[in-house]
């Protein structure tokens, strides 16, 4: 299963980039032995409309254009449901296993995800009730990514 991240924002050069770049690339070493593959990252500035309903309308619209038709959407909320490590592999592994080709991660810009994106979405996700600025959340998801692929496998990376 080929997955995707889509970020509203584009992370500077420097210490988070690089963080999270390295989980990104170990993620994209380790996961075809199980079926998993970072397929791509897309990187939308933000938009420059004057509020942020129309804001958040036309990132879903640049979203809509990378997401493969048929492809699962994942999307972050801090409204959404809160899983553990082993969730979230689980959550992969059964896409994965059920035959779905593709699997988009999306993380919203400063006013959040346009509210069509949920009825769209397979799972809304949260990774904990606090916000975090979009660096974070980046790193936070990669190196989730890459422990998902060392739980499915049975690496020791995880240890509970």
């Amino acid at each position: 299963m080929r997955i995707g991240l889509f970020a509203v924002g584009r992370l500077k050069t420097g210490p988070e980039k690089d963080l999270a770049a390295r989980y990104l690339d170990r993620f994209a070493k380790a996961g075809p032995a199980i079926g998993l593959e970072l397929a791509r990252m897309t990187e939308v500035g933000e938009s420059r409309a004057s509020n942020a309903e129309t804001r958040k309308r036309e990132e879903a619209a640049m979203l809509a254009k990378t997401h493969p038709d048929g492809g699962i959407l994942i999307i972050l909320d801090e409204r959404g449901k809160a899983l553990d490590s082993e969730a979230f592999a689980a959550l992969l592994g059964g896409f994965r296993d059920q035959g779905k080709r593709d699997l988009t991660i999306a993380i919203g810009g400063a006013d959040g995800l346009d509210p069509s994106l949920y009825d769209k979405a397979d799972a809304t996700i949260c990774l904990g009730k606090m916000t975090w600025p979009h660096q974070l959340v980046r790193i936070l998801i990669a190196e989730q990514l890459y422990r998902a692929v060392t739980i499915l496998s049975g690496h020791p990376y995880h240890r509970v």
